[in-house]
């Protein structure tokens, strides 16, 4: 979570994975008036789940982590061999584009 983040987007919840679980990085969030949910991390002992609220806010980061998966891996994401912000907003728009028409070619099929 970055200082600059905060100067420029509201937002009230810090979704982190399970490696981001440490008192320092809520007790930051929390300063930044934010409600931090991680996954969490047991390390060795048993894993307290997490509040009803809290695992379906979680469950919309696992969405986005998803998206951005398919985008790199099956859309071209990952290697952009062009050059320039227009071109590279472009390409990946269109890879946006491709994963939404996927995504409704499997909800009709």
């Amino acid at each position: 979570m970055k200082r600059t983040t905060s100067n420029k987007v509201t937002y009230l919840y810090d979704l982190m994975d399970a490696a981001y679980d440490a008192q320092l990085i809520a007790e930051t969030s929390r300063k930044f008036g934010h409600v931090p949910i991680a996954d969490r991390n047991g390390r060795g002992t048993d894993v307290v789940p997490m509040a009803p609220p809290e695992a379906e806010r979680y469950k919309i980061r696992s969405c986005a982590e998803r998206a951005n998966s398919r985008l790199k891996e099956d859309f071209g994401a990952s290697n952009v061999m062009v050059k320039g912000h227009s071109k590279v907003t472009l390409h990946l728009m269109l890879g946006v584009v491709v994963l939404f028409a996927d995504q409704l070619l499997r909800l009709a099929g």
